[in-house]
């Protein structure tokens, strides 16, 4: 269907993994779509795993729920939220550091991994 070419599929996450992280489920999820593309052209790639655009997360088609990508993207979520200069900042930020050295991309990973560390001290 074109729509889900475009704009993906909706996605629930599993209740057990929204049990664990209740956070996640502050964003919309969805499956596949052409944002997953674009993202990866930008990165001279096919495709990427995941990418946020507001308060939608994308996930390419395959990839697994891991909380470590999730809570990833969620914290795009969030600077979304905190800032709405954002999307410029984060794209100046990648042009002048490269994507993984983008100090956004570094927040998300640090974000994910504070929050891993976290649930891991509760079990």
């Amino acid at each position: 269907m074109l729509a889900d070419w475009l704009l993906g599929a909706p996605l629930e996450l599993p209740p057990a993994l929204l049990a664990h992280y209740p956070e996640l489920g502050h964003a919309r999820w969805r499956r596949g779509g052409l944002a997953l593309r674009v993202g990866g052209w930008c990165l001279g790639r096919a495709t990427v795993s995941g990418i946020t655009l507001w308060r939608t997360i994308w996930l390419a088609n395959g990839v697994a729920l891991r909380p470590e990508l999730l809570l990833h993207e969620l914290q795009h979520v969030h600077q979304f939220e905190a800032d709405r200069a954002f999307p410029l900042r984060y794209l100046w930020g990648t042009l002048r550091h490269g994507y993984t050295r983008n100090p956004y991309e570094a927040d998300a990973r640090a974000y994910a991994a504070r929050r891993l560390a976290d649930a891991s001290l509760i079990v």
